[in-house]
């Protein structure tokens, strides 16, 4: 059963593994809530078209990855916590009547055309997650839908154990920030945030109120996007050249280059666009205007300029993540300089390694 909060019961540390289309991101997490460190993190480049719109396409070469990224990290743990994203995974509010939890499984099952976009439900693995009563039909409640073909999940499960591991947790990217967000931040009731996490091929906004997500959306505007604008308008040779360039700023001396900084940003400009009409759609449905911060993570959130760009945009405080507003660090392992230039790419992998089996 493909379950997003709760796959198995127990309570046995897990490893944090995030497979994205560039790169995999490992994180091992010690301790307790309250108490939790990061003990180690790190990643691996992953060559195009490993994985193609969220799907392993060579199997071969990722486990060679994945094999690699283990070794040169030197973890030795075996059952991991890994997830889906974009066009792998259907994310979805519904309201449906009020019932018990057992009956609206059987429901979503029965009438699962009304609610996702599969012919046969027998192919995919689906569960739920109630939020609560309907703020407007208190006869009904407010639940996400999360669903994943059955071949996709296998897929990866496969791969993983090629390399030697364990899934014993398969949760979605939206939920693993969602997960690291709640141990790190301390929102007032009814205080709304929105978390946005820009990847190499895909983007996840996900918005939280009273620990709950009320809206998610995915798109395919994300970072390899902004790394082929500023190549092909700077006429750089590489996309590795151009990686270095959107995030440090280009020219020969110390001058130019950061003067140039000051610009990159606008070449992030339709994932901006994107971001601002998601939360404008949101406002305008949901009526929640009282939107306190937004909240930066992945690769692209460290583009100089960003935050403060959509902060104007939005009329919003736009932040970059910190995963390490309540979680320790190895102080062995890093420096502090270390931990503030990973912090936005590491987010979704300590998500995972923060899940715990049987955790709700």
């Amino acid at each position: 059963m493909f379950d997003w909060k709760n796959l198995f019961s127990g309570s046995k540390q897990l490893v944090g593994l995030d497979i994205g289309s560039s790169s995999l991101k490992l994180a091992e997490i010690q301790g307790e809530t309250g108490k939790y460190v990061l003990g180690r993190f790190s990643q691996f480049p992953l060559e195009e078209g490993v994985i193609a719109e969220g799907v392993p396409v060579e199997h071969e070469k990722l486990v060679a990855s994945i094999k690699a990224l283990f070794k040169e990290s030197g973890c030795s743990r075996k059952n991991i916590v890994t997830s889906l994203s974009g066009h792998s995974v259907i994310i979805k509010k519904v309201n449906l009547p009020t019932m018990e939890e057992a009956e609206m499984r059987d429901l979503i099952r029965d009438e699962a055309g009304k609610y996702l976009p599969f012919d046969n439900m027998q192919e995919v693995n689906f569960d739920f997650q109630i939020v609560g009563p309907s703020e407007f039909n208190p006869n009904q409640l407010d639940v996400i839908l999360v669903a994943a073909k059955k071949d996709i999940i296998t897929t990866y499960t496969e791969i993983i154990r090629e390399a030697g591991l364990q899934a014993l947790v398969m949760d979605v990217d939206p939920f693993a920030l969602e997960t690291l967000y709640e141990e790190n931040y301390d929102p007032e009731e009814n205080e709304v945030d929105v978390l946005v996490n820009i990847g190499a091929s895909i983007t996840n906004i996900n918005v939280i109120k009273n620990g709950a997500s009320l809206f998610t959306r995915d798109f395919t505007i994300a970072g390899n996007a902004v790394t082929e604008s500023v190549k092909d308008r700077l006429g750089l040779p590489s996309m590795a050249d151009a990686e270095k360039v959107k995030l440090e700023g280009y020219g020969d001396d110390a001058a130019t280059k950061a003067s140039s900084r000051e610009s990159l940003h606008l070449y992030a400009e339709p994932i901006c666009m994107e971001i601002e009409r998601s939360v404008e759609y949101f406002r305008s449905t949901s009526g929640e205007m009282n939107i306190r911060n937004v909240i930066l993570s992945g690769g692209c959130a460290r583009i100089p300029g960003l935050a403060g760009d959509l902060s104007q945009r939005l009329s919003i405080e736009t932040q970059i993540i910190d995963p390490f507003k309540k979680i320790a660090y190895n102080k062995k392992a890093f420096t502090p300089e270390t931990i503030e230039q990973i912090a936005p790419v590491a987010a979704v992998s300590i998500g995972l390694a923060l899940r715990r089996l049987g955790d709700k």
